[in-house]
């Protein structure tokens, strides 16, 4: 059976199943064996006030769904709405690799993955938002 490696830095924290991890004052690595488990580290997280563009927004609603914070059928299609809401605005072809990747992560039941996608679009979308401004 293959797993999530977490590798944590001293004094990182993380979210597995509604409970959270801190790390001590060394480096360490976890391996999550249990499928489908709900992992969120907390330094990737996005606090509710934050969520100010539409790339946060969904990136907002993996979050939930790694936290055990939202229903994961109802979190699944929402996540899958807001993708392809996005890969309407972003049309480059790094970009559109990433939502691709970020679609077949939620399917395959890899919303950890299909977050770290997501979260590679947040800067890019800052550029956008700088030119209108």
């Amino acid at each position: 059976m293959t797993g999530l490696i977490l590798k944590l830095a001293p004094g990182e924290r993380v979210l597995i199943n509604g409970a959270v991890i801190e790390n001590g004052d060394r480096r360490c690595r976890i391996a999550i064996k249990t499928p489908n488990a709900s992992i969120l580290r907390l330094k990737d997280a996005i606090h509710p006030d934050d969520v100010a563009s539409p790339v946060a927004r969904v990136c907002y609603n993996a979050q939930l769904l790694l936290s055990g914070d939202a229903d994961p059928a109802q979190g699944r299609r929402d996540l899958l709405r807001g993708i392809e809401q996005l890969s309407r605005v972003f049309d480059d072809r790094d970009s559109r690799a990433a939502l691709d990747g970020a679609t077949a992560d939620v399917i395959g039941g890899n919303v950890y993955r299909a977050l770290r996608q997501l979260r590679s679009l947040l800067p890019r979308e800052a550029r956008i938002f700088a030119q209108i401004a």
